[in-house]
């Protein structure tokens, strides 16, 4: 039978009805006055929970692969090193002193098992997980271990100065040799450069030891899979809180520093850091690698938005930013939620959302979980099947995990403060997408001495600029001013000109796109790309779309319904400018 404690959560063994527990997600990241803050809302009747801090929610009904871990602390009492592993050590420059501090041991051979270096990842205290590696590289770990930095608790002795991040734990143990503890080690290596789904592979993160430092040097491997370790810390960190060492030349990591040239050359290197990489200036040697690998592999393009007739003509690329518009009705909110959704389905995106306008939130999530299961939320037509329980509940998770939204008080709601909530979002969740929706919610800070025109111009620079420096794309909803009707009566399509606070809108866009409805009772929506900044990500030019209207999601037109739409002379013209 599953019960709250295998999720971690604890409450009295004769608790009823609702009552409120320590959330066991957020709680260990947290600052040390919250350590007992009771946010988790636990309803023991319906076997539910929902943490009014982070979000986290479940039952006790999910499916068995949705299951939280439960963590297992082992037990860790280290039998000696043998000479021969000593030495092995000392070959590489490591002391028998600076491996009795850390508690280096031995795992003694049993059966088929090998015998195995044990690297105890102390937190709190306590031994929360066990890593083992023999001498040709074979590594596992304790079962069921805590996601928690090697060497968490010797560098938070060191708190409030600069944190070194290696790549393994020799380098972390090099670093200590070199007489730098401030030190501590990812604990499972570099990640794949091909994965897309990094959330639990970066889940250390969140065991609170970063929260002690403002500055961090990346020391990772001089490869691959290092520099790609490397861009995630980057981005998650904050890049301008990052420095990266350079290691001399024939040295791929720190270790080899250590046992090649010595101590001393590992403290240079270190105290040659230089900032991790950000828009400003740069020289040849900077962007070398980059300038060969973009050389060798071509631009590269964004990525598919799930419809191919928009592939043709707009992609989605991290460091750039998109402007929506359209007339009221239109659907550009409803558009963009459906490109949120594919992107999260086909390239495992998260979102972050600041949406004053979708408010109340639960509708909001209400409109994503019609599109992420295809059916209607609540029963609207008669033959539309409206989504089951379960399926709700299985697009609830898909929500909880990749979905985060903002809830600023109206007075609160400046770029300035959004913006420092979607760093945390990067931080904290890696969100690759972030929407606003609309603008005109966060124009109302203004300063009393900057013309409205001043103001877009000052603050579109500065959210292209996040989106740059954090490697995410942003995407602003913004509303055309009034338009002059056609003859017929009908609207034309707005363009980013027409956007109220002036050219800026069209000036500072990485890309411009327009959502525009003919004939608001037939589905067909015209999707109008209007600019493209960058060539490999697209063109200008326009396409339809079908929308289906109980669920809101948008399919593809069937050859038949593009030929119908063109014999009743409904083509769809580029907008000119």
């Amino acid at each position: 039978m599953v019960n709250f404690s295998e999720y971690g959560i604890n409450i009295p063994s004769d608790a009823s009805g609702e009552v409120r527990a320590i959330c066991p997600e957020c709680t260990p990241s947290r600052k040390h006055q919250h350590q007992n803050e009771r946010d988790l809302a636990v309803n023991t009747d319906k076997g539910t929970w929902y943490c009014h801090h982070c979000g986290w929610s479940g039952g006790l009904k999910q499916k068995k692969e949705d299951l939280k871990p439960a963590y297992l602390k082992p037990s860790y009492n280290p039998v000696d090193l043998p000479p021969k592993l000593i030495q092995w050590f000392k070959d590489r420059g490591i002391s028998k002193e600076t491996l009795d501090a850390a508690n280096i041991g031995y795992l003694q051979p049993q059966g088929k098992r090998p015998g195995a270096i044990t690297f105890p990842r102390y937190k709190g205290g306590e031994c929360v997980a066990i890593k083992y590696r023999t001498h040709d590289k074979r590594m596992w770990q304790s079962k069921s271990p805590e996601p928690c930095f090697y060497n968490h608790d010797g560098a938070l002795k060191h708190a409030h100065e600069t944190l070194i991040i290696s790549e393994g734990e020799i380098d972390a143990l090099s670093f200590i040799e070199a007489r730098l503890p401030c030190v501590a080690s990812v604990p499972d290596g570099a990640p794949n450069p091909t994965a897309q789904n990094l959330s639990t592979k970066f889940k250390f993160l969140e065991d609170g030891l970063v929260d002690h430092f403002k500055s961090f040097v990346l020391a990772v491997d001089n490869d691959e899979p290092g520099k790609f370790l490397e861009k995630e810390l980057a981005d998650r960190l904050g890049r301008h809180n990052c420095l990266r060492i350079t290691y001399p030349s024939g040295c791929k990591d720190a270790n080899d520093v250590l046992r090649n040239i010595g101590p001393e050359a590992l403290r240079e290197a270190y105290t040659k850091a230089q900032p991790y990489p950000i828009d400003g200036l740069y020289t040849i040697e900077d962007a070398r690698d980059d300038i060969l690998a973009l050389y060798e592999s071509g631009l590269r393009p964004g990525l598919s938005t799930g419809w191919g007739s928009i592939d043709a003509l707009y992609t989605v690329r991290t460091c750039e930013m998109t402007i929506v518009t359209g007339i009221p009705g239109s659907g550009k909110s409803t558009w963009l939620d459906a490109l949120m959704v594919n992107l999260n389905r086909m390239h495992h995106w998260r979102i972050a959302y600041c949406s004053p306008e979708n408010w109340p939130i639960q509708r909001h999530m209400a409109n994503l979980a019609e599109k992420i299961a295809m059916k209607p939320f609540a029963a609207c037509s008669m033959t539309a099947e409206r989504m089951t329980r379960e399926e709700m509940e299985d697009a609830l998770q898909v929500l909880n995990k990749n979905f985060y939204f903002t809830q600023l008080q109206e007075d609160e709601m400046g770029i300035d403060a959004v913006l420092d909530v979607m760093q945390s979002a990067i931080s904290r969740h890696g969100v690759k997408g972030i929407v606003l929706d609309p603008w005109n919610e966060l124009e109302y800070h203004r300063p009393h001495n900057l013309t409205e025109t001043e103001f877009v111009s000052r603050s579109l620079g500065k959210i292209r600029r996040f989106a740059r420096l954090n490697d995410v794309h942003v995407w602003i909803v913004a509303h055309p001013t009034k338009l002059k009707r056609n003859e017929d009566g009908t609207y034309p399509v707005p363009r980013l000109y027409d956007i109220s606070g002036s050219a800026h809108w069209y000036n500072k866009a990485d890309n411009g796109i327009a959502i525009y409805r003919r004939t608001p009772t037939k589905p067909e929506v015209e999707v109008h790309v209007q600019k493209i900044r960058f060539r490999e990500v697209g063109c200008i030019g326009s396409t339809q779309l079908k929308f289906i209207k109980d669920c809101g999601i948008y399919m593809e037109l069937s050859a038949n319904e593009r030929a119908n739409i063109q014999s009743t002379n409904h083509e769809i013209d580029d907008v000119p400018f």
